[in-house]
């Protein structure tokens, strides 16, 4: 008898009755510190997405965690678990900061945008070989050596702007503020022309469409080529996929670097769409909210998206809570937290009666047939 569920229920229905479940257990957190869950609630949604510059900042937030999403997700269809895009995406700001400084100031942004994604993608890759090489050829296990590389990559940034890229008689450490013209428009500029009004204030930028088409990408390399299929294969069984002519040095290698080349591009959205100048803690922990984001959302680029704009609704709508209720910042990462907790560690408190109650259905159905 097949127990395979289908993909809607696994794909749809689990996830979202473990949202619900998560949401309970965070209202009842709420209600504990004294506040009004529904009230809370109310302001939550209201923040991130009852108007413009919330909306604008929670597209914001989804951008990085598409970037950093589908980093995760690329190596764990080939078995690995990749805990440095956070270390990957602040190489790839230094990347994007080397592509936008070494331009003359009156080249314009949609020359300089995709030179600032091949630095991004180039340098997030870069930081992401050693660990793969040691994986694939020593065996050092790839989740110890690519947290190594997260401290690693934020002691080198620091030491590049303090020391080396930080202007002449600054006190601040970041590099000088990118050229004008190489600033992207923001999503405010993309859709005035078409006569949508947009938030002006909102940080929210063409990047949205990159990650996007990023996720697109993800789809076609995992499902529609045969470097896709390989990634799978060595995922599900490394000792078949080399029976089968795999290399595991070679794919091994691969969805590093096609990992470490995603999480790097986030920094395209961070360094030139917002800050417009390399700073530290650019990331501000997006690359590992993007673990949890490949996990709910099942390692599928669509799942990815709205898993990302998930967390970017809790981001913005927290920040909001935070400010107009008694409510502590540090309880948004507690709610955050539940929302992890029951997508992933307690994903089988909810899809085992689902599985029962769809085999229990199916033999039903068998038995009237």
């Amino acid at each position: 008898m097949n127990h395979e569920l289908p993909k809607w229920v696994d794909y749809g229905l689990i996830p979202f009755l473990n949202l619900v479940t998560a949401f309970l257990g965070a209202g009842l957190v709420v209600l504990i510190v004294g506040e009004n869950p529904l009230e809370a609630a109310y302001l939550l949604v209201h923040g991130a997405f009852g108007k413009g510059p919330g909306i604008g900042y929670t597209l914001f937030y989804a951008t990085n965690f598409i970037f950093t999403g589908l980093s995760v997700a690329v190596a764990i269809h080939c078995g690995l678990f990749n805990i440095g895009s956070e270390g990957q995406a602040y190489i790839g700001g230094i990347g994007v900061a080397t592509a936008c400084l070494a331009l003359d100031r009156f080249v314009p942004w949609y020359i300089t945008f995709p030179l600032a994604i091949a630095g991004a993608a180039l340098f997030g890759a870069a930081w992401a070989l050693i660990p793969a090489w040691l994986q694939a050829k020593r065996g050092s296990h790839v989740v110890i050596t690519t947290i190594m590389f997260n401290f690693m990559a934020a002691a080198l940034l620091n030491y590049l702007l303090v020391s080396i890229l930080r202007p002449v008689k600054s006190m601040d450490p970041a590099t000088a503020s990118f050229p004008e013209p190489t600033h992207l428009p923001t999503l405010h500029d993309i859709l005035m022309p078409l006569g949508i009004e947009f938030s002006k204030s909102a940080p929210a930028n063409v990047s949205l469409l990159l990650a996007l088409a990023a996720a697109v990408f993800v789809w076609v390399l995992i499902w529609r080529t045969r470097l896709g299929y390989a990634l799978r294969a060595f995922g599900h069984s490394d000792t078949a996929a080399q029976y089968a002519g795999i290399n595991p040095v070679k794919i091994t290698i691969l969805a590093m670097l096609i990992s470490g080349g995603l999480a790097g591009m986030m920094a395209v959205n961070t360094t030139l769409g917002e800050a417009e100048r390399l700073v530290l803690n650019a990331t501000e922990g997006a690359g590992f909210i993007g673990i949890a984001v490949a996990l709910m959302g099942r390692s599928h680029p669509f799942g990815v998206v709205l898993a990302s704009i998930l967390f970017g609704f809790l981001y913005q709508g927290g920040a909001e809570l935070a400010l107009w209720t008694s409510i502590p910042r540090e309880l948004i990462v507690v709610i955050q937290a539940l929302v992890i907790f029951f997508t992933s560690a307690l994903d089988n408190m909810v899809r085992m009666p689902i599985e029962r109650l769809f085999i229990a259905l199916r033999g039903s159905g068998d038995r009237d047939g």
